[in-house]
């Protein structure tokens, strides 16, 4: 993707990188560099991760503009499986695989010269910001953690249901994995945005706002919350 929501600074240094997570997926991204930096000493740098579902063009490249401009080496990336990064099949949606990607993300930045290994921190947007904090917890290489509109995955897949309703989503899944490995593990994707943006939010999402929230939606009311356009089908018939 070359489309980036917001222009480059002039006294701002953009690379394109690609280096492996632990698991041999290499991963793209971008390394911002003020370019008046003194490469010489070691510097300051920070790892931003997209909203869930997002890549590198999107959010995590306005917040490294501008931390660039303010000292710091900056690394966005497209989670594994997303984007311009590796991994079959597409769009997989792995907790501990999108963690592990802050860990290589330290990884690519401590192998360089001009970054201090000691003041290396994270910052995540959205749901990133959970992957974020589960990275710093176990990875104590990262010095400092950043949230930004976090959201916890792992409980807004879960939003709104009754556990008669997990076990029933619980057994579809496990339904279609008989699928999936009738046909060669090819499994079925199922796509979470629409393919038109609506006009209004669902009447459903408005309910689980909290009061005073008008400002979650955007000026056309296309986006209901930060990173979701869409209602999953099992909450929201």
């Amino acid at each position: 993707m070359s489309e980036y929501i917001h222009a480059l600074s002039e006294n701002v240094e953009r690379t394109h990188v690609r280096y492996p997570n632990r698991y041999g997926l290499m991963l793209a991204g971008d390394l911002y560099t003020a370019k008046d930096m003194d490469k010489t000493k070691p510097q300051m740098a920070l790892i931003v991760g997209a909203p869930y579902g997002g890549v590198k063009e999107q959010g995590p490249c306005v917040y490294a503009n501008e931390l660039a401009q303010r000292g710091f080496v900056v690394l966005t990336f497209d989670p594994c499986y997303m984007g311009e990064s590796g991994g079959e099949p597409r769009h997989v949606s792995s907790p501990e695989m999108f963690t592990e990607n802050f860990s290589a993300g330290v990884d690519f930045l401590g192998l360089q010269p001009f970054v201090d290994r000691g003041k290396i921190a994270v910052l995540g947007i959205c749901g990133s910001g959970g992957f974020a904090l589960a990275a710093t917890q176990v990875d104590t290489r990262i010095r400092a953690v950043i949230t930004t509109s976090m959201y916890d995955m792992s409980v807004a897949a879960r939003l709104g249901q009754s556990q008669e309703q997990i076990l029933a989503a619980k057994q579809a899944l496990a339904a279609q994995r008989w699928k999936d490995a009738e046909n060669g593990y090819m499994p079925e994707y199922i796509p979470f945005f629409p393919e038109t943006p609506w006009k209004r939010c669902p009447k459903a999402w408005r309910s689980l706002l909290p009061s005073g929230s008008g400002s979650m939606l955007s000026k056309e009311g296309i986006m209901c919350v930060h990173g979701a356009a869409s209602p999953p089908p099992a909450i929201f018939p």
